[in-house]
């Protein structure tokens, strides 16, 4: 006798949002018991930054009517009556279709601003806005960055939300003093739902404000920057039951009042909670349109070094932190590509690929995580201007610009993934990669010849997947992370690359060293 557990994730990032439908089986018709877990897609929506008055915003209510859209789709489709008692724990009968709770994963350090009356003042500010330029080095000089990484630490990274929020009082501006309660992303779009006002702790962690120790905001800090730390909600752990669907967005939609549940909302946090790994040391890559490569560890690492090399400890699922470093990512493809698209060279990804295939290696190589390519525009006209500046060849053709990207990243990795294993203090024997990213097969090779080992791929929707894995915890259904992720091993394929070329990759990755030091 089998019974199905059936939830639905909303995974949002910087380009589309999607509506996915995680459903966890277990037993069969034999009576054999083997977890498994599938997940659909239901809806699929832009996530289009809008510039407006100079500034870059994210369209939230835009973002809020697309996700009621994936509520109603998933409810059409597999909801036949609703399963939730009135107590936040869940019961659910077998053969269950129906949807027994909601939760929301997205990028990270970007928010809302509440006022008294629980009103949003104003659309978020996108992450890449320039509204920050400059704060970094401002409050480098105010506070001191040994004392902002002790007290956090996070990643020195220009958009983090201490500079938003240092940026908005310098501008003197008027939503910071109407404000009455900051909420994240996926927190925002949880109390336009239910009216909750909540703060989850993994996305609360990348603000550069919260201690990495005690879990508390740093109000000594916040009183500095002349922000009232009462903006700040006390975090909860990933698995908190937040809310139900209030009676306005039940009969909106005609859906029941289903429960939302604070999953790992930055969409990391959920993509580690969906890595395959056993229980020995691992290391990943969450490879999307940023890259994030880094550790699972059960304490932060806070020591000059960690400083030094400007990694981050974040928070995690289940009492982890991820020890990792933020690399610019697929962003330089993805905004090459928007470029060429503009000046009327449409090609796939797969086009793209196949070009750089033929263009000859190790021709030039840049530092994907220069600030020059973090704005969005003209990266292959930065890239030509990077390689100009540094005295080497310099790309002319799409092919010779996604080779240099792509070999780029894997040296990348390789310098990133060495400096976790001596933070961690631990070895590791291959590379996890993880999502969208690992579609591009150059990538995943180029990876493994970069770092000399194995890379394991997969699955391809780690943030849903964490998302689903984190509702299925919290409803009871899977114990803890370790089975979880033993299901996800069972459940989706995984392909391995074996190591090629090693004598030119180390050749490329001295050279490599050369450029970035």
């Amino acid at each position: 006798m089998s019974r199905t557990t059936t939830v639905l994730a909303f995974d949002l990032g910087a380009g589309s949002g999607r509506a996915v439908i995680g459903r966890l089986t277990k037993g069969n018709e034999t009576g054999a018991e083997r977890p498994l877990i599938s997940v659909s897609e239901v809806h699929r929506f832009p996530n289009d930054p809008v510039q407006a008055g100079g500034r870059l915003h994210w369209d939230i209510l835009r973002l809020l009517h697309e996700i009621k859209q994936g509520i109603r789709k998933a409810q059409l489709q597999y909801g036949t009556g609703s399963p939730i008692a009135e107590e936040v724990t869940v019961s659910l009968q077998a053969d269950s279709t129906s949807i027994a709770s909601i939760g929301i994963d997205s990028w990270a350090v970007d928010f809302g601003l509440l006022d008294k009356n629980g009103e949003l003042l104003g659309n978020p500010y996108h992450y890449r806005d320039r509204h920050t330029d400059g704060m970094i080095e401002e409050l480098g000089e105010l506070l001191g960055r040994e004392r902002i990484f002790a007290e956090s630490g996070i990643q020195f990274l220009p958009f983090n939300t201490i500079y938003q929020l240092y940026a908005l009082k310098k501008a003197d501006s008027p939503l910071l003093k109407q404000a009455e309660t900051l909420l994240m992303i996926p927190d925002l779009l949880i109390y336009f739902l239910t009216g909750e006002k909540v703060c989850e702790f993994t996305n609360a962690s990348t603000t550069q404000l919260l201690h990495p120790v005690r879990k508390e905001w740093n109000a000594q800090t916040l009183k500095e920057l002349g922000v009232p730390a009462e903006l700040m909600l006390p975090p909860v752990q990933p698995g908190t039951v937040v809310g139900k669907l209030s009676p306005e967005v039940t009969d909106e939609l005609d859906v029941p009042e289903i429960p939302v549940i604070a999953v790992g909302e930055h969409d990391t946090a959920s993509a580690v909670a969906a890595v395959p790994a056993g229980g020995e040391p691992f290391a990943y890559l969450i490879c999307g349109t940023w890259s994030l490569l880094g550790t699972e560890v059960s304490e932060p690492v806070l020591g000059p070094q960690a400083l030094e090399w400007n990694f981050t400890n974040e928070g995690g699922v289940g009492g982890t932190y991820r020890l990792l470093r933020n690399i610019m990512g697929l962003w330089l493809l993805q905004e090459s590509k928007r470029h060429w698209d503009n000046s009327g060279s449409s090609r796939s990804f797969e086009e793209l690929v196949r070009l750089a295939e033929q263009a000859e290696p190790f021709r030039c190589l840049i530092n994907p995580d220069d600030d020059m390519f973090l704005p969005p525009g003209d990266i292959p006209e930065r890239i030509q201007a990077f390689c100009r500046q540094t005295g080497q060849y310099v790309p002319q053709t799409e092919g010779e610009i996604v080779r240099c990207i792509m070999e780029s990243l894997a040296l990348t990795y390789r310098r990133v993934l060495e400096r976790t294993e001596s933070l961690a203090g631990a070895s590791y024997s291959g590379l996890h990669m993880v999502g969208g990213g690992i579609n591009n097969k150059m990538l995943c090779q180029f990876t493994s010849n970069a770092i000399g080992r194995p890379v394991w791929a997969g699955p391809v929707e780690a943030s849903a997947i964490g998302n689903v894995l984190v509702q299925l915890m919290a409803l009871g259904e899977i114990a803890n992370l370790q089975e979880g992720r033993a299901i996800v091993r069972n459940s989706f394929p995984i392909e391995e690359y074996e190591p090629k070329q090693s004598e030119e990759w180390r050749q490329a990755y001295v050279s490599f060293l050369k450029l970035v030091q």
